[in-house]
């Protein structure tokens, strides 16, 4: 691609003259790197044609950026993923990433006349990413990661949501460095969706803050409740303080000394809950610190998978009947297998800084992707930023 312009919505059509192609938007300008099949071509239409004009007869509401550089798979279901969100979402998605590694990926995606975009960012943060050459590289005003490029779009108001699979430590402090705290936030929280037996349940934090202090707690109860508000649609949620006991005066000093915050706090408190009432779904919003949280969604995952897992060994080794009977419950265990999926969330969001972003597995797959974009919509979509930023104002001036 032209090293002149960063930004570009790559589309591919099927044998049809640039003159035809004109209904569907702009008139492409054509690269010299674009095919020259007549019946597979790539248009790359630079973005001095803004993004309005382009997008005037597609009627996009959101615009999303994808780290196509974040998945341990990379670019491949990252790209995918975006190509379906474009497709089923009707969304805008700008990719971020190497352009000689994504927009190969891309083109072999087949997007059709879809709004995406390639956002050049020739470096990547990684696993092996830590300390002060992480924050290096996340603080550098002309830095060129992925990360980085992309949170600074949200950052300029060019996206509305920042997505990635990539290494969550990296994530959480270029989130830090580049778009800042929400005012009146000490530290942001890690919120994914937890299953439960009635439907989902917000769990925050689950791995940024090992260490916290109740005023955190607090803030991430705010937080989680306007999350659980705006983005699931629960109308009062009602927020519980992840204890190793039910009744009042459990738990060590933190949850002691967070308990009293919050029944004074304003918000639909339940009070403590343990591991089995979070599941149970007796609350909506469950808090701890990040330890707690880690461990607790880490257990949940590996015994949801050893269940499953002796089911199948049990059917498979059975003999004839078991495998009937497998056949037979196949449905209900498709079901089950769905609830405890972790790509069917696609990602958890990150509550607490200026800007969303959202922060997938690194082996999300393209349905993750696809469905972490679809999360990233509805966030930006309800205005939970905006919403967030009056509670902690609120909570400041109480």
């Amino acid at each position: 691609m032209p090293a002149s312009s960063s930004l570009w919505l790559v589309v591919r059509w099927e044998g049809l003259e640039p003159s035809r192609l004109a209904a569907h938007g702009p008139q492409p300008c054509l690269s010299a790197n674009s095919s020259t099949s007549a019946n597979s071509r790539i248009i790359i239409i630079p973005t001095g044609l803004s993004r309005k004009r382009a997008l005037s007869k597609r009627n996009v509401v959101t615009c999303i950026v994808v780290d196509a550089m974040g998945s341990d798979a990379y670019p491949v279901p990252d790209v995918a993923g975006a190509i379906l969100a474009a497709r089923q979402y009707h969304v805008e998605i700008i990719l971020v990433g190497d352009e000689t590694i994504v927009g190969p990926a891309l083109a072999a995606g087949l997007p059709g006349v879809l709004p995406i975009r390639l956002v050049h960012a020739p470096e990547m943060l990684s696993m092996t990413d830590k300390g002060e050459d992480l924050t290096f590289k996340a603080r550098h005003k002309q830095a060129l990661n992925s990360m980085a490029v992309g949170m600074d779009l949200v950052k300029s108001g060019q996206a509305d949501a920042f997505v990635t699979a990539g290494n969550t430590g990296a994530a959480m402090v270029t989130a830090l460095l580049r778009l800042g705290r929400i005012r009146g936030v000490d530290r942001p929280a890690v919120a994914p969706i937890f299953p439960t037996a009635t439907g989902s349940c917000v769990a925050l934090d689950i791995g940024a803050n090992p260490d916290c202090k109740p005023e955190n707690l607090v803030q991430f109860a705010i937080m989680g409740s306007v999350y659980a508000k705006n983005v699931r649609g629960v109308s009062n949620p009602r927020v519980g303080l992840v204890s190793n006991g039910e009744e009042d005066g459990k738990g060590n000093e933190l949850v002691k000394a967070t308990a009293p915050l919050l029944k004074k706090s304003g918000l639909n408190y339940y009070g403590n809950v343990e591991g089995k009432d979070v599941i149970e779904g007796k609350v909506d919003v469950a808090v701890t610190d990040g330890f707690v949280g880690n461990v607790m969604l880490k257990t949940a995952e590996a015994v949801g998978k050893l269940i499953l897992d002796e089911v199948r060994a049990a059917i498979k080794n059975g003999g004839p009947l078991a495998m009937l009977g497998g056949f037979l419950v196949r449905p209900a265990l498709r079901k089950i297998k769905k609830l405890l999926d972790p790509s069917e969330q696609g990602a958890a969001i990150l509550l607490g800084v200026n800007g969303l972003v959202l922060i997938g597995h690194g082996r999300s797959d393209a349905i993750a992707i696809k469905n972490a974009v679809r999360l990233a919509s509805s966030a930006a979509e309800s205005d939970v930023l905006g919403a967030i930023r009056t509670a902690i104002e609120n909570n400041l001036k109480s």
